[in-house]
């Protein structure tokens, strides 16, 4: 994993600043749009950025902790929803369509066969799925490195194509757990405090969660000063491959709508291992999965959206993705009061 991370660049973000305060508006007024036009400008260094082609990547990945009983959905539902995603037919297919963007489907390790011969979908399977983390660690070590490097290629493979943002997606019947593992080792919380009902488990679906991941972390005892430490013990190859899409893009100064629970869990894996990361970096959204306003204060961060979503696939992330580039349109589009020939605001 080598790779280097620089910090945003200051000189086009002061210009994206003082170029907002001087548009037909009064300063300010266009609150989140305005601070994100500013940290586009810092990210991809251009003091005009633009998002023109955008590419959504949802990793899907199996879990061996669905044996605990942790999940309303049988993991059959995987790879279906793999094809699902190849065929166009999933909620991201139709809001990625809605944006104009690419959506790329990498098999991160699904247990069961994905009957295709699609050449769209990118085959990095890192293993058939993970083992069960109440019982042992989730991977080995090396299959956490290859994870994370296997992410890293892909995302800079679509930038090499000319991507010039990126959205995080996930499938992973069970995905929930691992990720609030993640979040729990990282935070020294307990795990009532972030596990949620995911994809509708009942009360009684919702305890095995709670204890399925309390096992996890006395059992494995992550590290969480070491964030492949935590993703070999109570992480998921999908998520790792997230994180590795979040330093691979960073280290190229190309922006990312971070989705929901699943990858946010990536990014604190991310940041953990990187933290100069975070900064390219934005949260789409906020999930109504329990804990994940947690998680995003732990981080530090603002979401754009707060609209309930839980589904996953890089759905918020999409909408996410709008936004940004309707923050980079007002930057460049909107006319100055110079410009405009219109008065500014009187002393």
């Amino acid at each position: 994993m080598n790779i280097e991370i620089q910090p945003l660049n200051e000189s086009a973000m002061q210009f994206a600043r003082e170029r907002q305060n001087q548009l037909t508006k009064p300063a300010g007024s266009l609150g989140r749009l305005e601070e994100l036009s500013i940290q586009l400008a810092g990210i991809t260094g251009k003091q005009f950025p633009q998002i023109k082609n955008k590419t959504i990547i949802v990793m899907a990945g199996d879990h061996g902790v669905v044996a605990e009983g942790v999940s309303a959905f049988p993991q059959a539902v995987t790879p279906q929803m793999v094809l699902n995603f190849l065929h166009g037919g999933a909620a991201i297919n139709v809001l990625a369509k809605h944006i104009g963007a690419k959506v790329v489907v990498v098999d991160m390790g699904v247990a069961n066969e994905i009957p295709t011969a699609d050449e769209k979908l990118i085959r990095r399977s890192v293993g058939l799925g993970t083992q069960n983390q109440a019982q042992g660690p989730a991977m080995k070590r090396a299959q956490a490195e290859e994870a994370i490097q296997s992410g890293i290629e892909i995302a800079l493979s679509e930038i090499a194509n000319g991507a010039d943002i990126l959205g995080t997606g996930d499938m992973g019947i069970g995905n929930t757990t691992p990720s609030a593992a993640i979040a729990c080792a990282l935070m020294n919380v307990a795990p009532e405090k972030i596990a949620g009902r995911g994809t509708g488990v009942d009360d009684a679906g919702l305890k095995r969660k709670i204890s399925a991941i309390e096992k996890s972390l006395q059992i494995n005892k992550p590290n969480a000063k070491d964030g492949l430490d935590v993703l070999t013990k109570v992480g998921g190859f999908e998520i790792g491959g997230l994180a590795g899409v979040l330093l691979g893009a960073a280290s190229k100064n190309i922006p990312v709508l971070v989705d929901g629970f699943i990858s946010t869990a990536a990014a604190m894996l991310a940041v953990t291992l990187a933290p100069a990361c975070k900064d390219y970096l934005i949260f789409a959204h906020r999930s109504k999965e329990n804990g994940h306003a947690l998680m995003l204060a732990w981080l530090n961060v603002k979401p754009l959206l707060d609209l309930d979503l839980r589904l996953g696939e890089g759905t918020g992330a999409a909408l996410g993705i709008s936004l940004a580039e309707a923050a980079c349109k007002i930057l460049s589009e909107m006319a100055t009061f110079g410009e405009a020939n219109v008065s500014q605001k009187e002393n």
